[in-house]
């Protein structure tokens, strides 16, 4: 995997064969970052990176100036490693070993994008719970987005606070937002 833009742009980053992991892809990370450049100005958000694996993602928003960045995996090695590349590039990454659904129900840490790349086999109903914990502990700050990262075979726009998705190849990002109550009143 490689870093795609930003101060650390053209980077490879290298994981060990024996994580747990399937990274997002160059191309669709690509697309994912274009349309998040387009509505965020990168030093001035905080991301919270569920399911954070590799750190690719995280990687690449802190390479694009974020300096509030959270990784939450369950699985050590994963975290030993994010630590490891994130003090090699000296980056301003925070990590967590957790279960990210106990993660979830206990943290009060707000923020402007929580990205989940959870394993593409989850069951509807859990990746159900991923924005129903999110949007019930209100987690997103104003303005928010919820990413969730998943295959293309699986639909969550049935989902609460579904906002859009979008497909690269295998890969579909899906988009959820606060929903916004206000009700105009009429005269």
């Amino acid at each position: 995997m490689r870093i795609i833009s930003g101060e650390y742009k053209g980077r490879k980053i290298t994981a060990p064969k024996k994580l747990p992991v399937r990274p997002t892809t160059d191309m669709a990370k690509e697309a994912l970052f274009n349309i998040i450049n387009n509505q965020y100005y990168f030093d001035s958000i905080t991301v919270l990176d569920l399911f954070s694996g590799t750190g690719n993602i995280s990687y690449e928003f802190a390479s694009r100036g974020t300096q509030q960045i959270t990784c939450v995996d369950q699985d050590y090695g994963c975290i030993k490693f994010i630590n490891e590349t994130a003090k090699s590039f000296n980056m301003p990454l925070q990590t967590i070993k957790s279960d990210v659904f106990k993660f979830l129900e206990k943290t009060t840490q707000k923020a402007t994008i929580i990205f989940a790349d959870p394993p593409y086999d989850f069951s509807l109903e859990l990746f159900a719970k991923i924005p129903e914990l999110v949007f019930n502990n209100d987690l997103l700050e104003a303005q928010g987005t919820l990413i969730v990262e998943h295959s293309k075979h699986t639909d969550l726009s049935s989902l609460k606070n579904y906002s859009y998705s979008k497909s690269y190849g295998g890969n579909m990002f899906s988009f959820f937002e606060i929903e916004e109550n206000t009700t105009l009143e009429e005269e």
